[in-house]
């Protein structure tokens, strides 16, 4: 992305996290084909309350087991430092008409990942010499369904097309009739191509009118959420993406976050075991694994090695505590050498722990965390999530 710089025309990425958990209930509580989405308690406070996002839930049956599949997305652009999405998760279900399908069941899976919730104007260059941007990783994503995989299934066929008329065309034909690139660097031999057509293709099919239509519904709730409710009623089933105007995203998701002096701490209850869990507990219903002797994936910038005690902890009040789904970050006191000093904060990574949602490289202040791949194939092992 940096390299070819394929962000220049697009605007800022904003991400959300989605947190989800898998039960097996009794057969009583099973309704096969439900489904319930929500929003309002506990993440907006009141009508005007500017936090994006909701809830799923879902009954399915899978190879003879009553599931209910539940889960909770929270727009990454929130302002308030003390909010946690895990527990603000973990007390929605609590909820009545929550609480009421989960009740005699049992947890048996959990998980998160960040979600591209851009759509789009943030959609960045999607070609570049020897390579593509596809699905999810390109932010093809419908935040408004909460759903990408129709988006990233086209993506992939048009990719698809593009690279097979790239490569069973000669060179002229490549460059003339199906305007394929040829990148030649340091005048190597083989240059890698660029399927430049698979850009023209998703500027215009179905996939780039669907994400016009809900471009401003995302940028709308941050007047509100009644404001927001109301524009994105008006922008699905009257406005229809046909509005002369839109919503731009200029600033990070880590940009937005706003001193913890402007706000109070949120008290979230305890879990009780049964319903809501403690992060750790839930980890382990993740299979998490790690290599206990690999390098640490979760790096600390260089240029960046004072932000937690300097930045983090005394104006945002150690966020990366509260904002990882994960557990893998904590902050403990140190004695300062000077002894009429008070002591300092030391921002500690539990590595181990990382369920690869990569919220850490998205929100923390500064982005001063960088999320790198992990030696071995490291990371959750999901299996019904």
């Amino acid at each position: 992305m940096e390299t070819f710089d394929l962000r220049a025309e697009a605007d800022v990425q904003t991400y959300g996290l989605g947190i989800k958990e898998v039960w097996e209930v009794p057969a009583e509580n099973h309704k096969p084909g439900f489904v319930q989405h929500t929003l309002g308690w506990p993440l907006q406070s009141g009508p005007l309350d500017t936090t994006f996002g909701g809830s799923f839930l879902y009954h399915m049956n899978s190879q003879g087991q009553n599931l209910i599949l539940v889960g909770f997305v929270v727009g990454l652009d929130y302002e308030n430092p003390y909010l946690s999405p895990y527990r603000e998760f973990q007390r929605w279900k609590h909820h009545p008409a929550v609480m009421k399908h989960l009740e005699g069941g049992e947890c048996i899976s959990y998980g998160a990942r960040a979600l591209n919730e851009g759509g789009y104007h943030a959609i960045p260059e999607l070609t570049f010499p020897g390579g593509a941007l596809l699905g999810c990783s390109a932010g093809f994503l419908n935040s408004v369904k909460i759903k990408g995989s129709h988006t990233a299934i086209k993506s992939g066929m048009t990719a698809g097309e593009a690279v097979f008329e790239l490569l069973t065309k000669d060179d002229q034909a490549e460059k003339s009739v199906y305007n394929m690139e040829m990148i030649d660097y340091e005048e190597e031999l083989h240059a890698p191509m660029q399927a430049t057509k698979y850009q023209e293709d998703m500027n215009t099919n179905w996939v780039s009118q669907e994400l016009k239509e809900v471009r401003n519904c995302h940028g709308a709730f941050h007047y509100g959420l009644i404001p927001g409710l109301a524009y994105a009623a008006a922008s699905a089933w009257l406005l229809k993406g046909k509005e002369s105007w839109t919503f731009h995203n200029t600033k990070s998701d880590a940009e937005k976050t706003r001193p913890a002096s402007e706000f109070k701490e949120i008290e979230y209850p305890k879990p009780d075991g049964v319903i809501s869990f403690d992060i750790l507990t839930n980890l382990a219903r993740g299979g998490v694994n790690h290599e206990g002797d690999q390098p640490p994936h979760l790096r600390v910038k260089k240029e960046l090695a004072d932000t937690a005690s300097a930045v983090s902890m005394p104006v945002y009040a150690g966020p990366e505590a509260r904002f990882c789904p994960a557990g893998v970050y904590e902050y403990a006191e140190e004695e300062s050498a000077d002894a009429e000093k008070a002591p300092c904060s030391s921002l500690i990574i539990n590595a181990q722990n990382c369920l690869h949602c990569k919220t850490c490289d998205i929100k923390a202040p500064k982005n001063h965390i960088k999320w790198t791949v992990p030696e071995g194939g490291g990371g959750p092992a999901y299996t019904v999530l």
